[in-house]
Protein backbone atom coordinates (compact mmCIF):
# COMPACT_ATOMS: atom_id res chain seq x y z
CA UNK A 1 0.00 0.00 0.00
CA UNK A 2 1.46 3.34 -0.30
CA UNK A 3 2.70 5.54 2.12
CA UNK A 4 1.21 8.45 0.87
CA UNK A 5 -1.87 7.45 -1.08
CA UNK A 6 -3.00 5.89 2.16
CA UNK A 7 -2.70 8.76 4.59
CA UNK A 8 -6.27 10.26 4.49
CA UNK A 9 -6.73 14.29 3.47
CA UNK A 10 -8.15 16.58 6.40
CA UNK A 11 -10.31 19.16 5.41
CA UNK A 12 -10.55 22.22 7.28
CA UNK A 13 -13.37 24.32 8.15
CA UNK A 14 -14.30 26.92 5.37
CA UNK A 15 -13.26 24.30 2.77
CA UNK A 16 -16.35 22.65 0.97
CA UNK A 17 -14.82 19.52 -1.42
CA UNK A 18 -17.57 18.10 -3.57
CA UNK A 19 -17.39 14.93 -5.60
CA UNK A 20 -18.87 14.34 -8.76
CA UNK A 21 -18.04 11.27 -10.18
CA UNK A 22 -14.69 11.49 -11.33
CA UNK A 23 -14.02 15.56 -10.63
CA UNK A 24 -13.23 16.48 -7.21
CA UNK A 25 -13.54 20.09 -6.94
CA UNK A 26 -12.35 22.05 -3.70
CA UNK A 27 -13.91 25.67 -3.16
CA UNK A 28 -12.40 27.50 -0.31
CA UNK A 29 -11.47 30.88 0.68
CA UNK A 30 -9.19 31.99 -2.14
CA UNK A 31 -10.92 30.79 -4.84
CA UNK A 32 -12.17 26.84 -6.69
CA UNK A 33 -10.17 24.10 -8.05
CA UNK A 34 -11.17 20.94 -9.98
CA UNK A 35 -9.65 17.98 -11.05
CA UNK A 36 -10.58 14.94 -12.59
CA UNK A 37 -9.40 11.40 -11.45
CA UNK A 38 -7.85 9.22 -13.60
CA UNK A 39 -10.42 5.80 -13.80
CA UNK A 40 -8.94 3.01 -11.33
CA UNK A 41 -8.71 5.71 -8.68
CA UNK A 42 -11.39 6.38 -6.20
CA UNK A 43 -11.97 8.96 -4.12
CA UNK A 44 -14.40 9.36 -1.28
CA UNK A 45 -15.38 11.33 1.87
CA UNK A 46 -15.26 9.62 5.64
CA UNK A 47 -16.16 11.53 8.45
CA UNK A 48 -14.89 15.22 7.65
CA UNK A 49 -11.45 13.51 5.86
CA UNK A 50 -11.07 12.88 2.07
CA UNK A 51 -9.76 9.47 1.34
CA UNK A 52 -8.36 8.29 -1.87
CA UNK A 53 -8.25 4.14 -2.70
CA UNK A 54 -7.03 2.00 -5.77
CA UNK A 55 -8.85 -1.08 -6.38
CA UNK A 56 -5.91 -3.25 -7.05
CA UNK A 57 -2.10 -3.68 -6.44
CA UNK A 58 -1.28 -3.12 -10.40
CA UNK A 59 1.49 -1.06 -11.28
CA UNK A 60 -0.43 1.83 -12.75
CA UNK A 61 -3.04 1.49 -9.72
CA UNK A 62 -0.56 1.77 -7.13
CA UNK A 63 1.47 4.70 -9.04
CA UNK A 64 -1.53 6.86 -9.49
CA UNK A 65 -2.74 6.38 -5.75
CA UNK A 66 0.31 8.53 -4.45
CA UNK A 67 -0.30 10.84 -7.43
CA UNK A 68 -4.07 11.50 -6.63
CA UNK A 69 -3.84 12.25 -3.04
CA UNK A 70 -1.14 14.66 -3.66
CA UNK A 71 -2.70 16.45 -6.33
CA UNK A 72 -6.20 16.89 -4.02
CA UNK A 73 -4.11 17.19 -1.26
CA UNK A 74 -2.37 20.21 -3.19
CA UNK A 75 -5.77 21.56 -4.41
CA UNK A 76 -6.81 21.53 -0.12
CA UNK A 77 -4.27 23.61 0.70
CA UNK A 78 -3.81 25.93 -2.63
CA UNK A 79 -7.19 27.20 -1.49
CA UNK A 80 -6.87 28.06 1.63
CA UNK A 81 -2.90 29.28 2.09
CA UNK A 82 -1.89 29.70 -1.91
CA UNK A 83 1.35 29.07 -3.39
CA UNK A 84 4.02 31.41 -3.94
CA UNK A 85 7.76 30.91 -5.51
CA UNK A 86 10.46 33.98 -5.22
CA UNK A 87 12.60 34.85 -7.75
CA UNK A 88 15.64 36.80 -7.76
CA UNK A 89 17.70 38.63 -10.31
CA UNK A 90 21.20 38.71 -10.11
CA UNK A 91 23.15 41.23 -13.13
CA UNK A 92 24.06 44.69 -13.37
CA UNK A 93 21.26 46.49 -14.56
CA UNK A 94 19.01 43.74 -14.50
CA UNK A 95 15.75 44.62 -12.89
CA UNK A 96 11.71 43.97 -12.42
CA UNK A 97 9.35 46.60 -12.61
CA UNK A 98 5.27 46.28 -12.09
CA UNK A 99 3.42 47.10 -14.89
CA UNK A 100 -0.24 46.85 -13.29
CA UNK A 101 -0.57 43.38 -13.09
CA UNK A 102 2.08 42.41 -15.51
CA UNK A 103 5.75 42.54 -15.48
CA UNK A 104 8.57 44.09 -17.11
CA UNK A 105 12.05 42.76 -17.32
CA UNK A 106 15.61 44.29 -18.04
CA UNK A 107 17.94 41.46 -18.89
CA UNK A 108 20.61 42.69 -20.96
CA UNK A 109 18.56 42.47 -24.09
CA UNK A 110 18.63 45.08 -26.22
CA UNK A 111 14.60 45.77 -25.36
CA UNK A 112 12.57 45.40 -22.43
CA UNK A 113 11.09 41.81 -21.82
CA UNK A 114 7.27 41.78 -20.70
CA UNK A 115 5.83 38.96 -18.91
CA UNK A 116 1.74 39.02 -18.89
CA UNK A 117 0.13 37.79 -15.44
CA UNK A 118 -1.96 34.44 -16.73
CA UNK A 119 -5.60 33.81 -14.93
CA UNK A 120 -4.92 32.79 -11.66
CA UNK A 121 -1.54 34.50 -11.12
CA UNK A 122 -0.73 37.18 -9.34
CA UNK A 123 3.06 39.43 -9.09
CA UNK A 124 4.53 41.18 -6.30
CA UNK A 125 7.37 43.06 -6.82
CA UNK A 126 9.36 43.60 -3.33
CA UNK A 127 12.19 45.04 -4.75
CA UNK A 128 13.63 45.72 -8.26
CA UNK A 129 16.06 42.31 -7.94
CA UNK A 130 13.28 40.48 -6.07
CA UNK A 131 9.69 39.20 -7.29
CA UNK A 132 7.07 36.82 -5.72
CA UNK A 133 4.61 34.59 -7.93
CA UNK A 134 1.13 34.03 -5.80
CA UNK A 135 -1.67 31.93 -7.03
CA UNK A 136 -4.11 28.81 -5.67
CA UNK A 137 -2.60 25.87 -7.95
CA UNK A 138 0.69 24.73 -7.31
CA UNK A 139 1.31 23.56 -10.72
CA UNK A 140 0.75 26.77 -12.95
CA UNK A 141 2.67 28.76 -9.98
CA UNK A 142 5.77 26.58 -10.56
CA UNK A 143 5.23 26.51 -14.71
CA UNK A 144 5.23 30.48 -14.64
CA UNK A 145 8.00 31.08 -12.27
CA UNK A 146 9.92 28.49 -14.34
CA UNK A 147 9.00 30.43 -17.80
CA UNK A 148 10.26 33.60 -16.05
CA UNK A 149 13.58 31.83 -15.21
CA UNK A 150 14.06 30.68 -18.68
CA UNK A 151 14.33 34.54 -20.11
CA UNK A 152 17.50 34.49 -18.42
CA UNK A 153 18.98 31.15 -16.93
CA UNK A 154 21.82 32.11 -14.46
CA UNK A 155 25.09 31.79 -16.00
CA UNK A 156 27.88 29.20 -14.83
CA UNK A 157 30.64 31.99 -15.43
CA UNK A 158 29.38 35.02 -13.55
CA UNK A 159 26.61 34.05 -12.07
CA UNK A 160 24.00 36.39 -13.70
CA UNK A 161 20.21 35.76 -14.16
CA UNK A 162 16.93 35.01 -12.81
CA UNK A 163 16.95 32.78 -10.12
CA UNK A 164 14.49 30.89 -7.23
CA UNK A 165 15.47 32.74 -3.82
CA UNK A 166 18.07 29.87 -2.50
CA UNK A 167 19.58 28.62 -5.49
CA UNK A 168 22.76 27.75 -5.56
CA UNK A 169 24.52 28.61 -8.96
CA UNK A 170 27.35 25.84 -9.23
CA UNK A 171 30.30 28.41 -10.97
CA UNK A 172 32.84 27.41 -13.38
CA UNK A 173 36.14 28.69 -13.38
CA UNK A 174 36.80 30.58 -16.91
CA UNK A 175 39.69 31.11 -18.93
CA UNK A 176 43.05 31.31 -17.37
CA UNK A 177 45.41 34.66 -18.19
CA UNK A 178 48.71 34.39 -19.15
Amino acid sequence: MSRIGRQPISVPSGVEVSLDGLTVTVKGPKGTLSHTVVEPIEVAREDGQIVVSRPNDERRSRSLHGLTRTLVSNMVVGVTNGYSKTLEIVGVGYRVQARGSDLEFALGYSHPVPVKAPEGIRFEVQTPTRFVVHGIDKQQVGEVAAKIRGLRKPDPYKGKGVRYQGEVVRRKVGKTGK
